[in-house]
């Protein structure tokens, strides 16, 4: 049986919590932001949770 290998992509965007929860941070940050509100991209800086739909897909991206 050939080692199982993590998502290099997935390893990149998330990051497990103590509590076992995935955090990942937000989209629509990188350019373009004049047209968005200084509070809309306040909020976009702040990390955020994975929904418990994903959370099985991305744990078997990072090999947990």
């Amino acid at each position: 049986m050939p080692k199982m290998k993590t998502g290099s992509s997935a390893k990149k965007r998330f990051r497990l919590t103590g509590t076992g929860k995935i955090k990942r941070k937000h989209a629509f940050k990188s350019h373009i932001l004049t047209k968005k509100t200084t509070k809309q991209k306040r909020n976009l800086t702040k990390s955020g949770l994975v929904s418990k739909a994903d959370e099985k897909s991305i744990k078997l991206q990072l090999g947990i």
